[in-house]
């Protein structure tokens, strides 16, 4: 009995999981370059309950946070089931899972979480990486196994109540609207912030929205406002599948799976407004054994971010991202469409992404990182991949990375980013990316087609791209790299030296094809650059060589 009502049960899921492109589960795993483990899948008793049944009053105005948790906990001392929420409008404080429980939301239905503070108690969490002190996640799980948030509701975070927000993001009408609700604004009259709370907070933080001067509970308690949650957070969890809703206006990030495994997210829409500050999609950190696919993001900042802890936090925790698929996903407004960095400390590998679309992202392949952070960075496949309308790099690797948007706001500084040419020596803390692979990535009217840009004491390793197409305004520039190879690829653009190649080594893009009105030139610099392969043509006056550059190291 109890294996025919998994089978019920599997095949349920699977026809309500609408698939738009058709495949069943196992075709996730097709033509992906590593040995990958099948994610070991949720299976729930035939238990349901409505929240209903606990005293769940609709409307908005009624707090359900009781009746949540009664329906959890009642569910799961029965062995676990599905809580079902009902069409309506369900106001709630924070929902915290449980082993063996399927929160499911019935179309029509929002969970809506509220906008006192005073709900979401202080707990020690990790934040950009960095063990620290935050409010209480709207949704959370710790330790818990085989759960599930599914079904095509809605669930709201209530961010606005929460985020600071810069005017540089908004229109005059937003901006108007905004201070027109109370709160205070910043010195520079510049930013708005909900109350003085998040003020003080954020002028008690220069870390990425840590207060690092503030030590005790007291001065915390004192800046609660400001310590935003994740929307959904969930901590050494195994065998997760959150597969239907919409999750949108997040206090902080969205999705936030941490050292968890065996994940499945498909057919999610993840949206916050595009001034949305730390308004990520899914942020995926210290976890193994991941399926991400047929989802669409249109977000504050970055859309599927690959993380695994930040500096000497994130070393000592030493657990890596891995095994992870992304396909079929769509990304509209973000900072980056796949993102991985800049907190990667513990590494990164084996990961393939597939068959996405980006439209008007930022940055469409982004990888990040600093000085400091450590962690290794490898065997990356990126493959069928189209985007229009990027604003910055097609793909770009920054290992400057100081927290700018991509697109520089009006409170940020580009100098914080550039390049500092010194001599480093090789420590733990020196970040290392390397066998990052890709292929069949098209974008057209985007700003830059390529930017590689390593560390001179830790280059950039065996980075090759082929049969590629970019339309684009500039071309390339490839700086601090070592193993650099372009097959079958082309670059259209307008603007500016076609291709910089900067203190760089076994460089061959001799398969790269430039395709411009203006003359092609590429440039040569850097006395420690060597084995430069260049396609045929680029002599005379299309190759700029600097004199510090040794003999015969252009071919």
């Amino acid at each position: 009995m109890k294996n025919t009502i998994k089978i019920l049960a599997f095949t349920l899921a699977t026809l309500v999981s609408g698939n738009a492109f058709g495949q069943s589960i196992s075709d996730i795993y097709k033509n992906v370059e590593f040995k990958m483990p099948t994610v070991a899948e949720t299976s729930f008793p035939a238990t349901s309950v409505n929240i209903k049944n606990f005293g769940a009053v609709s409307g908005g105005i009624v707090k359900n946070t009781e009746a949540f948790r009664r329906a959890i906990d009642e569910t799961s001392q029965k062995g676990g089931g599905t809580v079902v929420v009902p069409r309506g409008i369900w106001l709630t404080g924070p929902i915290v899972l449980k082993s063996n429980i399927n929160l499911h939301l019935e179309d029509g239905a929002l969970v809506m979480f509220s906008r006192d503070f005073a709900d979401y108690p202080l707990v020690d969490v990790s934040f950009e990486g960095l063990n620290t002190t935050r409010c209480k996640s709207p949704i959370s799980a710790k330790g818990a196994t085989n759960i599930a948030i599914t079904g095509k509701g809605v669930i709201d975070g209530n961010g606005d109540a929460w985020r600071y927000v810069k005017k540089g993001k908004m229109t005059d009408g937003q901006w108007k609207e905004l201070l027109s609700k109370g709160g205070v604004l910043s010195d520079d009259k510049k930013i708005w912030f909900p109350s003085e709370s998040s003020k003080r907070g954020f002028e008690s933080t220069a870390n990425f929205n840590i207060p690092e001067k503030l030590t005790t509970r007291e001065q915390l308690e004192s800046v609660k406002d400001f310590l935003r949650p994740v929307m959904v957070s969930l901590v050494s969890c195994d065998k997760v599948l959150l597969d239907g809703p919409t999750f949108q206006n997040s206090p902080a990030w969205n999705l936030h799976p941490l050292m968890s495994s065996n994940l499945i997210l498909r057919n999610l829409t993840v949206r916050n407004p595009w001034y949305s500050q730390n308004g990520d999609g899914l942020d995926l950190e210290s976890c193994k054994n991941v399926l991400v696919y047929n989802n669409t993001f249109d977000v504050g900042d970055d859309a599927i971010c690959i993380k695994s802890g930040k500096d000497k936090d994130g070393r000592d925790r030493g657990i890596p991202t891995e095994n992870v698929i992304i396909k079929n996903n769509t990304v509209y407004h973000a900072h980056g469409g796949i993102v991985i960095g800049s907190e990667m400390s513990g590494g990164v590998r084996n990961l393939h992404a597939s068959d996405c679309t980006f439209i008007g992202t930022d940055i469409g392949l982004r990888f990040k990182t600093t000085r400091g952070r450590g962690g290794v960075v490898e065997n990356i496949w990126v493959s069928n991949i189209d985007m229009t309308g990027i604003p910055a790099q097609v793909i770009g690797f920054n290992m400057f990375y100081e927290g700018n948007s991509p697109i520089i706001e009006d409170d940020q500084n580009a100098d914080n980013e550039k390049r500092k040419e010194k001599d480093i020596p090789v420590t733990e803390e020196t970040p290392v990316f390397r066998n990052v692979f890709f292929k069949n990535i098209t974008a057209s009217n985007s700003y830059e087609a390529l930017l590689l840009n390593g560390l001179s004491e830790m280059n950039l390793k065996n980075i090759v791209i082929e049969d590629s197409y970019f339309d684009t305004k500039k071309a390339l520039t490839i700086v601090d790299t070592d193993g650099i190879t372009l097959k079958n690829v082309k670059i259209k653009y307008t603007d500016g030296t076609s291709a910089t190649i900067y203190n760089s080594k076994n460089v061959d893009i001799s398969g790269l094809t430039l395709e411009s009105s203006r003359t092609p030139l590429v440039k040569v610099i850097g006395s420690k650059t060597k084995a430069i392969k260049l396609p045929k043509g680029i002599s005379g006056d299309k190759l700029s060589i600097s004199k510090d550059v040794p003999k015969n190291a252009v071919k």
